[in-house]
């Protein structure tokens, strides 16, 4: 059984078991979140999909951390004018294991 599901302004397809990193959400390593913008949910043949979303449907997912994304460098430059800028960001994510689909 797999499922789509949205969150962070992103779609994932998951299934139960898998590990992903989404954008940073709230919640304390261990604890459970409930997904419930959940756009498709197949299992087989049998596929249910959603306008927009699936009513009824939802994703448990168990919070394993939280961390910074790799250091992504920014620099602005105008020739001839004296103007140089160099920036960093690092995104935050949460990393999260998909414990059941339903719906």
């Amino acid at each position: 059984m797999y499922a789509i599901i949205k969150t962070g302004g992103k779609q994932y397809r998951v299934a139960a078991g898998e590990k992903l990193k989404v954008e940073k959400l709230a919640g304390d390593i261990g604890s459970e979140l409930l997904i419930d913008q959940v756009l498709l949910v197949g299992a087989g043949d049998d596929t249910k999909v959603g306008t927009p979303l699936v009513p009824g449907a939802s994703v448990k997912a168990k919070v394993l951390g939280h961390g910074l994304g790799d250091k992504v460098q920014i620099f602005k430059m105008r020739r001839r004018k004296h103007y140089a800028k160099h920036q960093g960001h690092r995104q935050g994510y949460t990393e999260i294991e998909i414990t059941g689909i339903s719906g």
